[in-house]
């Protein structure tokens, strides 16, 4: 099939595929067949199951293929009678095309027009395969060709190409706000576009080097930090990405370089530099098992105040590109030492104390210019306690939302329901605030940012703003009450 723009114009009947996720229509689980079934072992499988698809499993219980009810009828058409002998493993199409459980179903859509696919497999964030998705069950949310994203991102060869999605974003969010979607979910769809630039720049990056003659020496893993990792990045992006690799130390070489010709190919893309220096590309944000294991360790054995921030946001990180696998389990051993350091949680609500919301003792905001900062003086404090909680109770969600939800479904929470609904409240007004005013900048001609303009704030605004600002103010004692009431993990 023809490609497309990776955007295009958005109409309002076109955005449920924006706002679900894959994991919701999805068929679980994936079911799967030896490769040495025959042909009529296959039909009756997919007859018994109602299954249009399997995923072929070799010897070694690994999947090394897909297969459809159009290859059994294809088989029968080329070879009659003689296709009962043929098995998986003949008529399996080797390579395996699929999409993340948490991708938007936009996402899906594209893929599956692009490739002609009936049928896509879908992967857990650890490369696991748990269910399948039907262009069926598609259909049924939004008719293919009225779906307006195709699959571009998937074969952008350049920056260029990767920054046609970038550039349309705005008009995105913009489409998306007005028809009333909440401004987490928008959040989370620009996130999710963020992560597969990043992706895909990794992708480009490795696929030129391999036809230079220089292939990766190990697996290895893209990394997305901070607010790319909880899905709450917003219109003003920049590089915090992160690699971890297989291989050993004399290997950081290739590492080097290709974290090196990622962050150009981004930043020209249009998702800039880090002004911190959380790249890939920089030493300290790349390494194999063991050297990530030791700089865990240092991270909260010898915690530096002053790169204290720094590592907070490798608590946000998600796995993006290559062997998927590696991300999830320093995600989960990270998580674990954390919890065990009742030091280090100790420092991290020490400095999250410090993080103060933009609103005075008398309930005044604090303005500069006539335009107050939410996301230094409301985003941060919030997502940072909520990490911070989360971290203490070992959970592993990065969604500031989903880490407060499961804190205050802990056992003895310092959150009640009314805590709970304030603080996804108050987290939902400030990235709408933010996100309108990005809006409104890019329409002026400004660079976007999160100083909002207080003056243009509806006077129910600013009122609902204050209220959600103090609210924030009493996070220190809540994640003081989670430290006390958590007891540390052995």
């Amino acid at each position: 099939m023809a490609d497309h723009d990776p955007m295009m114009p958005v109409h309002p009947a076109d955005l449920e595929p924006y706002r679900r996720r894959v994991a919701e229509v999805m068929r679980k689980p994936a079911c799967d067949i030896a490769a040495d079934a025959t042909l009529a072992e296959i039909a009756q499988r997919m007859a018994d199951d109602e299954r249009g698809a399997l995923l072929v499993r070799n010897r070694y219980g690994q999947h090394a293929g897909i297969l459809t009810e159009r290859d059994v009828t294809r088989a029968l058409g080329r070879h009659g009678d003689a296709a009962l002998r043929l098995t998986a493993a003949d008529i399996m199409t080797a390579d395996i095309v699929a999409i993340s459980e948490t991708a938007f179903v936009f996402r899906a859509i594209g893929r599956m027009r692009r490739l002609n696919l009936r049928y896509l497999p879908v992967t857990d964030d650890a490369g696991r395969y748990t269910g399948m998705v039907s262009a069926r069950a598609l259909l049924r949310l939004r008719a293919l060709e009225g779906q307006v994203i195709a699959d571009g991102l998937d074969v952008a060869r350049n920056a260029a190409e990767l920054a046609r999605a970038r550039a349309a974003l705005p008009d995105l969010a913009a489409t998306l706000l007005g028809e009333g979607s909440r401004a987490v979910e928008i959040a989370a769809v620009i996130s999710g576009i963020y992560a597969d630039i990043t992706a895909r720049a990794a992708a480009i990056v490795e696929a030129e080097m391999t036809a230079a003659g220089e292939p990766p020496p190990a697996p290895w893993c893209m990394l997305i930090l901070g607010s790319g990792g909880r899905g709450e990045s917003l219109l003003s992006p920049d590089q915090d990405n992160a690699i971890i690799h297989a291989g050993s130390t004399e290997d950081d070489g290739w590492y080097a370089r290709a974290g090196e010709r990622i962050a150009a190919l981004l930043d020209e893309a249009g998702i800039p530099y880090c002004k911190g220096g959380v790249m890939a590309k920089n030493t300290g944000w790349r390494g194999n098992q063991g050297q990530w294991r030791s700089r865990v360790t240092d991270w909260i054995r010898r915690p530096a105040p002053e790169a204290l921030l720094n590592v907070d946001i490798f608590y946000d990180l998600r796995p993006v590109h290559g062997a998927l696998r590696l991300g999830e389990a320093l995600r989960n051993e990270a998580l674990a030492a954390a919890r065990g350091s009742r030091a280090f949680l100790r420092l991290l609500a020490e400095q999250t104390a410090q993080i103060h919301p933009a609103i005075g003792l008398f309930g005044r905001l604090r303005e500069k210019e006539g335009r107050v900062d939410l996301k230094l003086g409301g985003l941060l404090p919030l997502v940072s306690a909520a990490r911070m909680m989360a971290l203490a109770r070992g959970i592993a969600e990065t969604g500031t939302g989903a880490r407060l939800r499961a804190v205050c479904a802990g056992p003895r929470s310092p959150l009640g329901d009314e805590d709970l609904s304030r603080l996804v409240d108050a987290h939902e007004l400030l990235l709408t605030l933010v996100l309108r005013q990005q809006i409104a900048d890019l329409a002026a001609g400004r660079a976007p940012g999160s100083r909002v303009d207080t003056a243009a704030l509806p006077k129910r605004d600013r009122a609902r703003l204050k209220a959600a600002l103090k609210h924030i103010a009493l996070l220190p004692e809540m994640v003081q009450d989670v430290l006390t009431e958590t007891p540390v993990a052995g």
